[in-house]
């Protein structure tokens, strides 16, 4: 497993180690003592989520507040998309800037997502499965977002507006500034 610091503070990509041969392939998806040995921080997963997604569809960008903030894992078990990332933490030198990277089931590349961060992604691919690690559980309370188009952000999300499928209650969320405020 190789793990490749992001542009963004404490915001990481995971190379892991993949094995195929004639029966097909086989990866470690996590190793908490690896993770921990690399990054020096000391998770506790609760909560593990699964998306399927048809091509096009948009997820995000999505974040939780207080006390239920999460930091996540996440990777692409099957297709392609592109996985967006923006550090929220006002202290951070990164504050305000985006990551993206394309996850995909064939790369098996995870993005690993610090508290403080918003995250979404749009499915690149026919369909995506999509998978995350939370260190917190979901609740509805402190879930919030930002509006994936978003101008201060001026995200590329390399697909053509018209292709995108965003849903009602994510077309609904505040702006970078309403967030940061």
């Amino acid at each position: 497993m190789e793990i490749i610091q992001s542009p963004l503070k404490d915001c990481f990509y995971i190379k892991p180690s993949v094995f195929e041969d004639k029966r097909g392939v086989f990866s470690e998806t996590y190793n908490q003592k690896q993770f921990e040995k690399a990054t020096a921080l000391s998770l506790n997963f609760v909560q593990d989520n699964q998306s399927i997604s048809k091509y096009g569809v948009l997820r995000g960008l999505h974040f939780q507040t207080g006390i239920m903030a999460q930091a996540k894992l996440v990777r692409v078990a099957q297709g392609r998309v592109l996985d967006i990332v923006v550090d929220l933490r006002k202290d951070s030198p990164s504050f305000g800037r985006q990551f993206s990277l394309e996850l995909s089931g064939e790369n098996a590349f995870q993005l690993f997502v610090p508290r403080g961060f918003a995250h979404g992604f749009v499915t690149l691919s026919k369909d995506s499965v999509f998978c995350y690690k939370c260190d917190n559980f979901y609740d509805k309370a402190s879930e919030s977002g930002i509006i994936y188009n978003d101008a201060t952000l001026n995200i590329d999300w390399h697909l053509p507006q018209e292709d995108l499928i965003v849903s009602e209650k994510d077309l609904e969320l505040p702006t970078f500034k309403e967030v940061t405020q």
